[in-house]
């Protein structure tokens, strides 16, 4: 590789390099800012658990959550966790 080529190629690593730092930064900037949120909830009486499984189930598309409920009750219908009515 010429001397060119090669500035070039460090130049570019270099910018990577970077760039992830700063993002990696970032990213922890908003997981402390996260922490915050659920420390002020559970300051405020809420259930920090059950506040991220909310979370979790609003990210989910509505079919593929109806479906996952529907096999979770077959399973504790299955373990005999609740009743077969229900």
């Amino acid at each position: 590789m010429s001397n060119a080529t090669e500035e070039v190629a460090q130049d570019q690593l270099r910018s990577f390099v970077e760039r992830i730092e700063r993002l990696e930064e970032e990213k922890k900037q908003i997981s402390d800012d996260i922490k915050d949120v659920y420390a002020e909830a559970k300051g405020n009486g809420f259930d920090v658990k059950v506040l991220r499984k909310v979370i979790s189930l609003r990210k989910q598309d509505a079919n593929e959550r109806a479906e996952m409920d529907a096999i979770l009750d077959l399973y504790l219908q299955a373990l005999g966790m609740m009743p077969s009515g229900e």
